[in-house]
């Protein structure tokens, strides 16, 4: 099947954090929220868009805060790579019993449950028509899913890297706590250091500017925002 000539983007990156898939509750998996998301990332599919999608893993474990807390930084990056994991596992499934193939990449090689990441096999996978789930962020601590978001999105040559959050796009401060926060409809890579966002991390906001991919913040939780996005109307903040 042939791409729709109208898309904008045929090969993306979408980023999704692990607190999306615990729904309304604080953590852990809730199947509705997982389910909702699953079929509106279908409908793209069925566009025949090329999806790689990188997983977060905070609504198991952030090594980050429990760093905090005075665990070793590196053991709880580690924790946190291995919740990614379970996040990819429970996507394919979902997305099998949807009917869209998918497959599973991890960073860190636990090859009794997923396979690991090769760029000639993710992007063989990719154009085969497969949804390809990446897990395990880049296998090192200290590095953000963001930059492992990033950093895939360059190696499998994506369109453009997509965010998706619970907000329309990049604001210069929480809009929820302050309502006169700025939107920002566009905005360039050094505005993402000069303003001081906190959307993304240093290290993928240089990447994407590096190997020139576009990045797109948007609300997930309107049910046409992705499609909208690939067919590339005005949807969120793009950076570039």
């Amino acid at each position: 099947m042939e791409s729709d000539p109208q898309l904008k983007y045929r090969r993306i990156l979408l980023k999704l954090s692990g607190e999306v898939l615990a729904g309304s509750q604080p953590f852990g998996i809730d199947s509705e929220a997982i389910e909702v998301f699953c079929r509106r990332i279908k409908k793209i599919k069925d566009l025949n868009v090329e999806i790689a999608l990188v997983i977060g893993g905070g609504n198991i474990f952030r090594g980050l805060n429990a760093a905090r807390n005075g665990m070793d930084r590196v053991s709880a990056d580690q924790m946190g790579m291995l919740a990614t994991v379970m996040n990819a596992m429970t996507l394919q499934e979902r997305f099998e019993s949807l009917g869209v193939p998918a497959r599973v990449l991890s960073a860190i090689a636990i090859e009794q449950f997923v396979e690991p990441f090769e760029r000639r096999r993710a992007e063989e996978y990719l154009e085969s028509g497969r949804l390809v789930i990446l897990a395990a962020g880049t296998g090192n601590p200290f590095f953000t899913t963001d930059t492992a978001a990033a950093l895939r999105a360059s190696e499998l040559r994506a369109d453009v890297v997509l965010k998706a959050t619970k907000v329309d796009g990049v604001y210069s401060d929480d809009p929820v706590k302050n309502p006169a926060a700025e939107y920002y409809p566009t905005l360039n890579y050094l505005d993402m250091v000069k303003k001081n966002l906190k959307v993304m991390d240093l290290t993928a906001v240089t990447i994407c500017r590096d190997n020139g991919i576009p990045i797109i913040v948007f609300d997930m939780n309107k049910p046409d925002n992705l499609k909208r996005v690939v067919m590339g109307e005005s949807v969120g903040t793009i950076i570039s």
